[in-house]
């Protein structure tokens, strides 16, 4: 028999853990800072950067040590600690996570090379899947016996890992990739990580209960606080980079707490002919990290048409091209934001709300974000003598 919780979702849990999680960031941050500068752990600025001075980075362990602190705070919670007595998906994702920071951070500090870094991302992918936070089956919108709309596609151990391995891959590198401005990965996995948490609270009560939907939620919690508590430290002007140790952690927890909730989900439970509930899982996974995998792509599209390696660097990403057009860092960074908010919470909205009202208003959101996003186009071209 599937463990279900008391009455009532644990929502105040939740926020608790995520604000212990950001305090715990935000303290640890000044102190990671020191340890960088001592360590040598400086960015210094490149041709293709946008910073303009030395700063230190390594912020991703302060912002680990934040989610360590979250997680244990929940283990003292009577009704969190059942996120911990039913799954290892929690404890397999701060393992990973330890590992991933710890190749991150001598990343920071030595540059490793990029294949170093595939390797390292894909032992900690491996580490995931050894604790279960894999993909068990996933909905196909084929294949029905006419009183369903789909079927469901049952995964073996060595599918499942394998697809868990690429996806921790591809989200780890394109929250790396998309690392470019202050603040900007920062707030990206802030709001990647509370639709998520969101989404699975929302799983949460439409399952009655079910324990099995509680590490998601704490893990993307956790996640969430640890970036709204680098945030201050890291928006521009920045005082420290997350470096790698941080942006590739931000990629595997995400990657485990969507794999948590979407891929172990128990399809049954949807109606037939709900086609949007039957799709939310893979509608909220692809939609919180639309940008930094649309970004992704195109530079590897980009750079492979050239010739060159995937992982070469070069300044084309799209937060560059906002400052092209005109945009200052913040803005560019409050206009990706604005677009991934949209997309995430208008995913997760379809899962909780009316989906007509829902549509409508996001259809708008997308529109009133697309003409900021060109304003300053559109007022060089009326005045070319503009900057």
């Amino acid at each position: 028999m599937t463990p279900v919780a008391p009455a009532g979702l644990p929502i105040r849990e939740y926020i608790l853990v995520g604000l212990i999680s950001a305090a715990l960031t935000y303290l640890l941050t000044g102190l990671i800072r020191q340890f960088a500068i001592r360590a040598g752990a400086i960015a210094n600025p490149r041709a293709r950067d946008v910073h303009v001075s030395p700063i230190p980075r390594m912020g991703g362990i302060a912002m680990y040590l934040g989610v360590a602190g979250g997680m244990a705070m929940a283990h003292q919670l009577p009704v969190l600690r059942r996120a911990f007595e039913f799954s290892f998906d929690p404890v397999g994702v701060l393992i990973g996570g330890a590992v991933i920071v710890l190749i991150g951070a001598l990343d920071d500090r030595f540059e490793i090379d990029a294949w170093t870094k595939l390797a390292g991302q894909v032992l900690c992918a491996g580490i995931l899947v050894i604790f279960g936070v894999q993909w068990n089956a996933f909905w196909v919108p084929w294949g029905g016996n006419g009183n369903s709309l789909g079927s469901m596609v049952i995964l073996g151990n060595n599918q499942g890992g394998l697809l868990m391995v690429l996806l921790v891959v591809v989200l780890v590198n394109a929250m790396n990739f998309v690392d470019g401005l202050d603040g900007l990965a920062a707030g990206l996995g802030l709001i990647a990580a509370a639709a998520t948490c969101t989404f699975s609270i929302g799983l949460l009560d439409s399952a009655g209960g079910d324990v099995g939907t509680y590490p998601p939620a704490l893990i993307a919690a956790t996640l969430a606080g640890a970036c709204l508590g680098f945030l201050p430290h890291n928006f521009q002007p920045a005082r420290i980079f997350m470096g790698d140790s941080g942006s590739m952690m931000i990629g595997l927890m995400l990657a485990g707490a969507t794999t948590s909730a979407s891929g172990k989900i128990n399809y049954t439970r949807f109606g037939g002919s709900d086609l949007i509930a039957l799709l939310a899982p893979l509608l909220v996974v692809i939609a919180v990290l639309f940008l930094p995998m649309l970004d992704l792509v195109m530079a590897v599209i980009r750079r492979t048409r050239r010739g060159e390696s995937p992982f070469a660097a070069d300044k084309m990403h799209l937060h560059h091209r906002l400052l092209e057009i005109g945009h200052s860092q913040r803005r560019a960074v409050l206009l990706i934001y604005l677009w991934a908010g949209l997309l995430g919470f208008g995913a997760v909205s379809l899962t909780l709300f009316d989906k007509a009202t829902v549509g409508w208003i996001v259809a708008v959101g997308l529109v009133v974000a697309s003409i900021v996003s060109l304003t300053p186009r559109l007022r060089r071209a009326q005045n070319p003598t503009v900057g």
